[in-house]
């Protein structure tokens, strides 16, 4: 399984600025709409919650059909903290993995170096400099049918 990580700071946190062995290196990948939308309708979340599955084997069957699953992480704060709010992390098996890397990639570029830079001024205490040199993100227009049973 692969994992889309749509959040900067969130991916930081996963590879430690860069610095964790066999994560040195930070890949933006740029997707197509189309294909994040089709992996977000054929989504499981990846544990069981009461009130969005049926029972736990309803959540298991699903699972293990679904080429994509989703999981809900805290957001990170530039120091990597924990803020009250989630970030979606997808995950891609199977046909969704293949189309992912055929079909919805429309972009690969290397971020390590805007990593190890907004890392040092992070280091630095800079954190005015840190917050300007972070790629735009924004609150993706999903609707609930688009994420099916895939928000906790």
């Amino acid at each position: 399984m692969t994992w889309i990580k749509p959040s900067f700071l969130w991916m930081m946190y996963r590879c430690g600025w860069a610095t964790k062995s066999g994560q040195e290196t930070v890949l933006a990948v740029e997707i197509g709409r189309e294909g994040f939308e089709w992996a977000l309708r054929n989504a499981c979340l990846s544990s069981f919650v009461p009130g969005v599955h049926a029972d736990r084997a309803d959540w298991q069957r699903r699972l293990k059909r679904s080429p994509t699953r989703t999981q809900w992480d805290p957001e990170r704060d530039l120091r990597l903290r924990a803020l009250p709010y989630r970030s979606l992390q997808l995950g891609l098996s199977g046909e969704a993995a293949r189309r992912y890397a055929d079909e919805w990639t429309v972009a690969i570029r290397d971020v390590t170096s805007l990593a190890h830079e907004v890392h040092a001024h992070v280091r630095d205490g800079d954190l005015d400099t840190a917050r300007r040199l972070l790629p735009r993100e924004r609150p993706y227009p999903a609707t609930a049918g688009l994420l099916g049973g895939s928000r906790p």
